[in-house]
C-alpha cells in the first residue's frame, strides 16, 4: 500500500508540473514570445530538481522515473492524431524529396561535424541531429529511450532546440523574401528547415495563412519520418556495436505504435472528440515526460557539458537555413 502511495505521488508530482507548465504558456507573455508548455516544464523542473529538499523526496522518484520513460513513449504515440497521410499528400513529390534530403544531410552533418570535428560524445551528437533534423523537443524525446541517454543530454539538446529553433522562426521568413525564390515556395522552405511544429506556424504566418497551411503540412511529414529514423537508428546502433558486448537491437515498439495510429487515423473516421481528447492528453503527457527530465537534470552536469553543443547545434542552424535554402530551390526546380 505504501508503495503504491509513492507511485501516486511521483505521478501526481509531474502532474502538477505539466499543467503549471501548459496554464504559464497560455499566459500572454509566453505566448507574445512563443514559448512552449514543453520549454516551461523542462525549465521547472530543472528548477525544482536541482532544489535539495527535492532530491530527497524518495517517494516521488518512482513516478518521476515512470514519467520520463514510460509516458513519455505514450505521448510519442498519441503523437500520430495530429497527423495524416492525406495531408501528407498535399506537399506532393518535390515536398517529399526535399523534407527527406533535409532529414538525411542534417543528420548526417550532426554525426560528422559532432563525432569527427568537436569530437562530443555520440548521445549528445544523436540527440542534437535528431531535434535539428526531424521536430524539435519531440524528436529529441522520443529518441532518449531507444540510445537510453542521459537527462542532462536531452536538456541540453532540448535547450539548442529553443535557442536556434527561436531564431529560424524569426529569421526564415526574412531571409526568404531576399532569396529572389517564388513565394510558392516559402511553405515548403519553412516546413522543412525550423525545428518545431509551433514555430513553423509562426513563421508562416508572419507571411500569410495559406503559406502558414503549407508550412504545416511540410513540416508534419518531418514528423512522420520520426518513427522510421528511430527504427533505422536502433539497427545502426547494433551493427556498430558487433565488437563491442552483443548490444540486443532496441525496436521502439512506440514508434511503430506511431505509425500504426497514424494509418487508424488517416483511414478511419474517428469522432472529433475522441481526437481532440487524445491531442490534449498528449500535451499533458509529453509535458510530464518533459518536467521529469528537468527534475533529473541536475546543474553540475549542465556545468560540464561546455561549449560543444552549441557550436554543433549553430552550425546545424546554419545549414537549415542557408542549405535549406539551396535543396528547396533546386528541388523544386528539377520537379517543377
Amino acid at each position: 500500500m505504501q508503495n503504491l502511495s509513492f507511485r501516486l505521488s511521483g505521478l501526481f508530482f509531474t502532474f502538477m508540473g505539466a499543467l503549471i507548465s501548459i496554464a504559464a504558456a497560455s499566459l500572454p507573455f509566453f505566448s507574445q514570445h512563443h514559448i512552449t508548455s514543453l520549454t516551461l516544464a523542462i525549465l521547472l523542473g530543472i528548477v525544482l530538481g536541482n532544489i535539495s529538499v527535492v532530491n530527497q523526496l524518495e517517494k516521488i522518484h518512482w513516478g518521476v522515473d515512470f514519467s520520463k520513460s514510460q509516458l513519455l513513449k505514450l505521448g510519442v504515440i498519441l503523437y500520430g492524431l495530429k497527423v495524416t497521410f492525406s495531408e501528407i499528400m498535399q506537399v506532393g513529390l518535390s515536398g517529399i524529396l526535399i523534407d527527406l534530403t533535409m532529414v538525411i544531410s542534417t543528420f548526417s552533418l550532426a554525426y560528422l561535424v559532432g563525432r569527427k570535428w568537436l569530437k562530443e560524445d555520440l548521445q549528445t551528437v544523436i540527440l542534437i541531429g535528431a531535434g535539428s533534423s526531424i521536430c524539435g523537443a519531440a524528436a529529441i524525446l522520443a529518441t532518449e529511450p531507444v540510445i537510453k541517454a542521459q537527462a542532462h543530454k536531452v536538456s541540453i539538446a532540448v535547450a539548442t532546440v529553443v535557442i536556434f529553433g527561436t531564431l529560424s522562426m524569426f529569421l526564415e521568413p526574412i531571409v526568404f523574401q531576399y532569396s529572389g525564390l517564388p513565394l510558392s515556395t516559402v511553405g515548403t522552405y519553412l516546413g522543412s528547415t525550423i525545428h518545431e511544429v509551433a514555430q513553423v506556424v509562426v513563421a508562416g504566418r508572419s507571411v500569410n495563412e495559406h503559406v502558414s497551411h503549407i508550412a504545416v503540412t511540410e513540416k508534419m511529414l518531418r514528423v512522420m519520418m520520426l518513427p522510421f529514423f528511430l527504427i533505422a537508428l536502433s539497427f545502426t546502433l547494433k551493427n556498430q556495436s558487433t565488437h563491442q558486448q552483443n548490444r540486443k537491437i532496441t525496436i521502439p515498439w512506440f514508434a511503430i505504435a506511431f505509425i500504426l495510429l497514424t494509418v487508424i487515423h488517416s483511414f478511419v473516421a474517428l469522432p472529433k472528440p475522441i481526437i481532440q481528447f487524445g491531442i490534449d492528453m498528449d500535451n499533458v503527457i509529453l509535458a510530464m515526460a518533459m518536467f521529469a527530465l528537468g527534475v533529473r537534470t541536475h546543474k553540475s552536469a549542465l556545468k560540464t557539458a561546455g561549449i560543444k553543443p552549441i557550436i554543433l547545434a549553430s552550425v546545424l542552424f546554419i545549414f537549415l537555413t542557408s542549405g535549406g535554402l539551396l535543396i528547396n530551390s533546386l528541388i523544386s526546380k528539377i520537379i517543377n
